[in-house]
């Protein structure tokens, strides 16, 4: 009899044990944006980081013009983490493999590093992702939940500006009074580069 009570003690305890596990894989992530003035303490805590791309699933949000991809990342997230103003002001220089528009920054579920970079300005559909190696496969169910939450915000106004050294030109790149704009542009005079 004693036996036969262990044996269901220990299936009921595998069964709760299973079904929270895989309860835990349906919920979605808590994704919470790391702030223009926590940049170096993000750096800091994931320098040791190997980055990837793997995981972030192909979906309907890489067919979208970046142009507008950002305006519903300023309304869900607010100000991006990082812009080409932000490196050039740290560093003092552009080197082409920084010349981003914007960068969002990520920590997932309290300890899970994610970017999200615009590489090619406004010229291209989709953005970059990259997480850390160690966490590739939670990143499709990230991806499905920012799509989410993008897809539920309405478009924000923003105002960026973008360097292409393909073209050696400036741009301009906002959305305003319910319009999308790429202008070519002198550098802005508030930009200051070596």
């Amino acid at each position: 009899m004693q036996n036969l009570m262990k044996r269901v003690l220990f299936f009921f305890i595998m069964m709760v044990m299973i079904s929270t596990a895989a309860q835990a894989q349906f919920e979605e992530p808590v994704i919470k944006k790391v702030s223009n003035e926590d940049r170096a303490k993000f750096q800091q805590q994931f320098s040791d980081i190997k980055w990837t791309g793997q995981g972030f699933n192909f979906n309907e949000l890489d067919r979208m013009p970046a142009i507008e991809i950002r305006a519903v990342l300023q309304s869900a997230y607010g100000d991006p983490t990082q812009t080409v103003e932000d490196i050039i002001e740290k560093d003092g220089y552009l080197r082409d493999g920084k010349s981003i528009q914007f960068e969002y920054w990520f920590i997932i579920d309290g300890y899970i590093p994610m970017m999200v970079l615009d590489l090619e300005g406004p010229f291209d559909n989709g953005l970059v992702y990259v997480g850390a190696s160690r966490y590739v496969d939670l990143m499709p169910q990230v991806k499905r939940t920012l799509t989410k939450e993008l897809r539920d915000a309405s478009p924000k106004e923003y105002v960026d500006y973008f360097y292409s050294p393909e073209r050696s030109q400036w741009y301009k790149v906002s959305y305003l009074a319910g319009e999308y704009k790429k202008e070519e542009i002198k550098k802005p005079s508030h930009i200051n580069t070596k």
